[in-house]
């Protein structure tokens, strides 16, 4: 191996990125059949590592799909990686795909999972100045189709959330569930503030990891949090919004639909909760170091 080259963990095996291959029968590639989880490290220590990995542990049961290594060796193969990359400061993604039981069909009966492991330097997804978002056409789907608790690799309709919001010439998208009440942006959760209270949508949603640290660190300096149904008025007449997610952080929007939100600005509540997520990410308290 190359010094500086990427390594991967891929079919059991720690390998160079630029060799790691998956079957084209792979379900991963055939339906979009596997789940995934993605994890920072910042300063030599990666955030809640304990909980995305157990949330990707409750992603596999949801789906049927066994993970082909214990809890503790997860942990271990992620920090592995880190290091075998030589990062400090890392945006790091596993996937378990349903693997292949040599045929394209769907039948899953004796496909053997296969679990990839990268990690790369930290993607800073945040916006110092705020995002422009627009209301979608694509609907984020109800729990009885496609549960969005999981994890999963069939994220089509983010995917066409993001180029209509793009055809637009605005930052992001931001998706509705079936009702029409605020749902989530593609890869991030929603957040809105009024009179310092910070509410987040409570239907259709992925418990982002981001946004439950959120909801703790508003209660820990004295701001009302909590899941609400929220229309797109409360977009619309929001003091301040942001949004969440594992590798951008807490991000500001300043327009919704051509309307601006607050002063146009971040606000003082995001700017209070992002110095405390920035403590938060390297601190002993909420963090696992590499080693």
């Amino acid at each position: 191996m190359n010094a500086g080259e990427r390594i991967a963990y891929v079919g059991g095996a720690f390998v160079p990125e630029a060799t790691a291959t998956v079957s084209i029968l792979d379900h991963a590639v055939l339906y979009g059949d596997g789940v995934f989880e993605t994890v920072v490290a910042w300063q030599g220590r990666i955030f809640r590592l304990d909980d995305h990995v157990r949330r990707f542990l409750r992603s596999c049961m949801a789906v049927a799909l066994d993970c082909p290594v214990t809890e503790d060796r997860l942990k271990d193969l992620v920090m592995t990686t880190v290091r075998r990359n030589g990062l400090q400061d890392a945006y790091i993604k596993w996937i378990l795909t349903r693997g292949s039981n040599g045929t394209p069909l769907m039948d899953p009966t004796g496909c053997v999972p296969n679990l990839i492991i990268m990690a790369r330097p930290y993607i800073d997804r945040s916006s110092p100045t705020g995002l422009r978002v627009k209301t979608v056409a694509i609907r984020r789907p109800p729990g009885h189709v496609l549960d969005a608790h999981v994890k999963s690799l069939n994220y089509l309709n983010l995917v066409m959330a993001k180029i209509e919001a793009r055809a637009a010439a605005v930052d992001q998208a931001l998706m509705l569930d079936v009702r029409g009440r605020l749902c989530e942006a593609p890869g991030f959760n929603v957040f809105v503030v009024t009179d310092e209270v910070v509410r987040t949508p409570r239907h259709d949603v992925l418990r982002g990891i981001t946004r439950e640290t959120t909801m703790h660190l508003a209660a820990e300096l004295g701001y009302q949090a909590y899941e609400s149904e929220l229309e797109l008025y409360d977009a619309y007449t929001a003091d301040e919004m942001f949004l969440t997610s594992t590798a951008g952080g807490l991000v500001p929007v300043v327009e919704v639909d051509g309307r601006t939100v607050g002063d146009g600005e971040p606000g003082p509540v995001l700017s209070a909760l992002q110095n405390a997520y920035r403590e938060a990410l390297s601190s002993a308290r909420w963090s696992t170091p590499i080693g």
